[in-house]
């Protein structure tokens, strides 16, 4: 491939919107977004309205055959990722580019399975969050697409210059990190340690950053994961909490987590890609993970609530 021109977007919910966006409005004629017939009907009828005005994209079913992605980004929720790894794949060619804008540090192994690391980097969305209330989503523009390789001899490194310029024409911010594991699992600290304690408490950013009980707890919750990502194979794993502190304070004051917004919506949160894998690594590399244990109870009951809130 000697550059990216058609682009598959699977999930357009807070984060994919975002890019859907972009892209849509960078190049219509080459974006397709990627939906089931039940939500082909629901977006024909009721269009996502992203900042004001309506999202008119080119969607496309997972059955039809007549569209080879050069790049591929997943924004699904985690519980929909293994059904968007088998939908895309008659969209997939030998040598289109798989990005996970998921959550979590387990997305890309997943996609991997099926497809193979070589055209598969590591990816995160980080920057303020998109609101979404409804088909209705409001996002500042404040955001980055952070991707890079964990290492060249299981990712083709070129594929990463093919991403750079791809953004730079349709304006896309994004990082490139020297260290993209690292970076990857600071993310991922970020997210267990304020997405989980921000759907119990039902906090905003800035009731989080404003609350000195809560920073101790946070700082808790970052160590379990600091942990855990040195038993992985994360380099200089000492100053990665300072890091996601720096992240986490410059998140917008009025601003929710994802997972907050999932359970005033009384969806089913990630709480398993968030303390369901921690617990799984604790268990592997025998680190007790007791703060990840106690929230991923204490989000499935609120699930388990949610039949009684109906």
């Amino acid at each position: 491939m000697k550059e990216i021109k058609k682009v598959l977007i699977c999930g357009i919910g807070a984060v994919g919107s975002i890019y859907a966006n972009k892209i849509n409005e960078f190049d219509r004629e080459n974006l397709r977004v990627l939906v089931d017939k039940k939500r082909l009907e629901n977006y024909t009828k009721n269009p996502k309205i992203f900042n004001g005005k309506p999202l008119n994209l080119n969607y496309i079913l997972p059955e039809d055959n007549n569209f080879q992605a050069d790049l591929i980004i997943i924004a699904t929720k985690f519980d929909g990722l293994l059904e968007a790894v088998e939908n895309i794949k008659n969209f997939v060619k030998e040598d289109t580019i798989i990005m996970s804008l998921l959550n979590g540090v387990t997305s890309e192994e997943i996609i991997a399975q099926k497809y193979g690391w070589e055209n598969v980097p590591l990816a995160y969305f980080i920057g303020h969050s998109a609101m979404r209330d409804g088909n209705n989503i409001t996002y500042d523009g404040i955001g980055d697409i952070v991707f890079g390789v964990k290492n060249s001899q299981q990712t083709n490194v070129e594929i990463i210059e093919l991403i750079k310029k791809y953004f730079d024409k349709a304006g896309i911010d994004y990082k490139t990190p020297e260290n993209m594991y690292r970076a990857y699992w600071i993310k991922y600290m970020l997210n267990v340690s304020s997405n989980q304690p921000s759907a119990i408490l039902k906090m905003t950013f800035g009731q989080m950053q404003d609350n000195k009980k809560f920073i101790d707890f946070l700082k808790k919750v970052m160590t379990e994961v600091q942990i855990i990502a040195k038993a992985e194979g994360v380099q200089d794993s000492e100053t990665m909490i300072d890091e996601a502190l720096v992240s986490f304070n410059k998140m917008i004051k009025n601003g929710k987590t994802s997972m907050l917004q999932d359970v005033e919506a009384k969806r089913l949160t990630e709480v398993e890609m968030f303390a369901g894998a921690m617990i799984k690594f604790g268990e592997k590399h025998s680190i007790p993970t007791p703060y990840n244990m106690v929230m991923k109870d204490m989000i499935e009951i609120i699930h388990e609530n949610y039949n009684f809130e109906k």
